[in-house]
């Protein structure tokens, strides 16, 4: 593979054109449903300052492919299949579309992310419950 080097700008342009992101209203409606699992990928820090979108799955970025594959031993519950529609939301809405990408190279077509993260969800009025020291 003799691909020139690529800028984080474009990665993520290349990137987001392979899927369709989400925007946090259709994401919480899909939740409701049962037809999406929310993960939060955020850091720990984040989530007790910010407080946590209730329902969703919080693991850590460094942990996703491991709990989120199907087939891994060390699979969370909630990784039922490579049809499960995730929506990955980190806190603005841009690891996420890496982490998206990288759940979708491991077989889960339907991963995707949200639009803006966690800070658009909660800009949009969504549930969100507080952690210590949240700012709800």
């Amino acid at each position: 593979m003799d691909e020139r080097p690529v800028g984080i700008d474009e990665l993520l342009e290349r990137v987001r054109a392979g899927y369709e992101r989400i925007e946090p209203r259709e994401a919480y409606e899909a939740t409701q449903g049962g037809g999406a699992l929310l993960v939060d990928i955020r850091y720990a820090a984040l989530r007790e300052r910010d407080g946590l979108i209730p329902g969703a799955l919080v693991v850590e970025r460094n942990e996703l492919e491991w709990r989120l594959d199907p087939q891994g031993s060390h699979r969370a519950p909630e990784a039922t299949g490579h049809d499960l529609r995730v929506v990955v939301i980190c806190n603005e809405g841009y690891a996420s579309s890496l982490a998206a990408e990288s759940l979708r190279r491991l077989g889960l077509s339907r991963a995707t992310d949200l639009v803006g993260g966690f800070q658009a969800w909660r800009a949009a009025g969504l549930p969100v419950t507080s952690g210590p020291g949240a700012e709800v």
